[in-house]
């Protein structure tokens, strides 16, 4: 009899394990894809990007400056041996670049009726929503994830099969402050 309860409250244990453990293993895979959501927009925007320079160059030929930066923010975001915080720091530079770059058009009417150009800016302005979306979702999973790793009794199951807490996506401290508007 006491060999019965013993068998059954170690199959409860390894069962309630078992649960566990699966449940972890969701939730990281649940943060990967979030993050590959975030992956594919970024994607999407690199691509656009050439176009949209290219489309500028031949109205506003002595601001490279501006498009120099957004090319050089482009090529950062894909570099070898990036974090992902690397790459959240080119997406925010590219961000910064594209709002520069948009804001040429009021210097140049010709640019800013130029059908391509119009055409290309609400596909990047809509995929810089999308990314906006999928970061938010992706702090979302990675919280989830990071309270299942932290309490008890996942924690326990979590620091001996080696899963960590992730890092949430933030925004830099440049973009927190007020933005001051004068007239």
């Amino acid at each position: 009899m006491t060999l019965l309860i013993v068998g059954i409250v170690v199959a409860v244990f390894i069962l309630f394990w078992i649960i566990n453990y699966n449940s972890l293993v969701k939730y990281r895979n649940w943060v990967e894809e979030a993050w590959a959501q975030i992956d594919v927009q970024l994607k999407r925007r690199y691509d656009l990007i050439p176009n949209l320079v290219e489309t500028v160059k031949g109205y506003a030929k002595h601001e490279t400056e501006t498009l120099e930066k957004v090319i050089e923010a482009r090529n950062r975001m894909f570099s070898q041996g990036n974090t992902r915080n690397d790459e959240m720091t080119a997406n925010d530079q590219i961000s910064a670049g594209l709002k520069n770059l948009f804001a040429l058009s009021e210097s140049y009417p010709e640019l800013k009726a130029n059908e391509n150009f119009m055409m290309l800016q609400e596909e990047l302005a809509g995929t810089e929503n999308k990314i906006s979306y999928s970061r938010q979702s992706y702090n979302k999973t990675v919280m989830e994830y990071n309270t299942k790793v932290e309490t008890i009794p996942t924690n326990i199951i979590a620091s001996i099969h080696g899963f960590k807490r992730r890092d949430l996506l933030s925004i830099p401290a440049e973009e927190r402050q007020n933005v001051k508007v004068s007239f």
